[in-house]
C-alpha cells in the first residue's frame, strides 16, 4: 500500500493542474474527522502542491490525469489520518521531544551532508519549506519513533531459529560472488588481415574445437596451441562473471567445471574459454551476517506490526470522511 502510495505521489498534481484557478476560489471545509480533531481542505492542497509540478510533465490525457489525482488524493487524505492517529497516540503517551533534541538531530544532518545554514535555508526554499517547518518535521519524526518504540519495536523479537533461516533461503546472496577459474586457447588475428587470412585462422580454430568435442584434454592443447601462456595452459585466472565483457560471461555462464566454451570472437582474437573451477569470493559466514540479517528481519517486522497497529487504532476511533 504505502509502495504504491509512493508511486503515486510521483504523479500528482492533475487535478491541481486541471483546475488550478477553481481551487483558488474554493473555501476551506473538512474533509475529515478523526476522533475530536479535523483535517481541513487546505491542509490537504499543501499537501498536493508540491506534486503540481511532477504531473505536468506526465503526459497523462485529461482523463487519465483526473482519475490519477483521484486516488493519490484518497491515499493522500489516508496518510494524514494515520498521521493525526499517530500524534494523537503520542499525546495519550505523553511522550515529549524537547528543542535541544531537534537542534541536535538538525546539526547531525547538516554535518552527514557538509551543509550550510545558507545551503539548508535554499534548500528547504526549493521544495516550498521553511527551516522552522523541517524543524516541525524532524519533531514529529522523533515523536513518532518513539511511539513506534513503545508501542511496536520492543515488542518484535527476532529469534536464531529465523536469522539462520534467512540465511539458508539467501545462500547465493551470503555464499560470495560466483567466480570462474578459466583458461583459453587464444590465436591471434594479425591486425590489417585479409578476410581470407581471417578465415584461415578461425578454420584452425575450428579445428581445435572438434578435436575438444571429441574429448581431447584442453590443457593439453592450450599448451600446443594458445597464444597466451601456453606454458601454463592458456590458464587466466579467477574472474567474476561481471568484471568480465558481456561476450564472454554469456559464454561461460552456463558450464560447469570441465567444460569448454564455443569459440568466441573477441578483441583478442579468436578463444574457446574452459572453465577449471567455480568458486565462491567474498561470501559472510552465518556470524558475519547476522547483524545485517536480523536488521533486515526486524524492519519488515516493524512494519507489518506498524500496519496491523494503525488499522486497529482506525477500527477503535471515531474517523468521518466528508466528500
Amino acid at each position: 500500500m504505502r509502495n504504491v502510495f509512493s508511486w503515486l505521489l510521483g504523479a500528482l498534481g492533475c487535478l491541481i493542474a486541471l483546475g488550478a484557478s477553481a481551487t483558488a476560489e474554493v473555501v476551506d471545509r473538512i474533509v475529515a474527522v478523526v476522533n475530536d480533531e479535523v483535517i481541513a481542505l487546505s491542509e490537504l492542497n499543501v499537501e498536493l502542491a508540491p506534486y503540481l509540478d511532477k504531473i505536468q510533465t506526465m503526459g497523462y490525457d485529461p482523463e487519465q490525469a483526473k482519475e490519477m489525482a483521484f486516488k493519490v488524493r484518497e491515499q493522500l487524505l489516508n496518510q494524514l489520518i494515520d498521521q493525526k492517529l499517530t500524534a494523537q497516540a503520542v499525546d495519550k503517551a505523553n511522550i515529549r521531544v524537547e528543542d535541544s533534541e531537534v537542534d541536535a538531530t538538525l546539526e547531525r544532518m547538516k554535518e552527514a551532508r557538509m551543509l550550510t545554514d545558507e545551503d539548508l535555508r535554499a534548500g528547504l526554499a526549493a521544495e516550498g519549506m521553511t527551516v522552522e517547518q523541517y524543524r516541525q518535521r524532524i519533531k514529529d519524526e522523533i515523536l513518532r519513533s518513539r511511539l513506534l518504540n513503545l508501542e511496536i519495536k520492543s515488542k518484535v523479537v527476532i529469534t536464531s531459529d529465523e536469522v539462520e533461516a534467512y540465511y539458508r533461503e539467501h545462500a547465493e546472496q551470503y555464499g560470495g560472488e560466483k567466480a570462474y577459474r578459466l583458461h583459453t586457447i587464444l590465436m591471434r588475428v594479425p591486425d590489417f588481415s585479409t578476410e581470407m587470412e581471417k578465415n584461415a585462422v578461425a578454420e584452425r580454430m575450428q579445428a581445435l574445437a572438434n578435436e575438444l568435442d571429441s574429448g581431447a584434454d584442453f590443457i593439453e592443447l592450450a599448451k600446443q596451441y594458445s597464444e597466451f601462456a601456453p606454458a601454463d595452459g592458456g590458464e587466466l585466472g579467477v574472474f567474476e562473471a561481471q568484471s568480465l565483457s558481456p561476450t564472454i560471461a554469456a559464454a561461460i555462464q552456463d558450464l560447469t567445471p570441465g567444460q569448454h566454451s564455443r569459440i568466441v570472437d573477441t578483441d583478442q582474437g579468436y578463444q574457446i574459454f574452459f572453465v577449471r573451477d567455480i568458486v565462491r569470493q567474498s561470501g559472510k559466514t552465518l556470524d558475519e551476517a547476522r547483524p545485517e540479517i536480523e536488521e533486515i528481519l526486524f524492519r519488515r517486522l516493524v512494519d507489518e506490526k506498524f500496519e496491523t497497529w494503525i488499522s486497529d487504532l482506525r477500527e477503535r476511533s471515531h474517523i468521518k470522511i466528508i466528500k
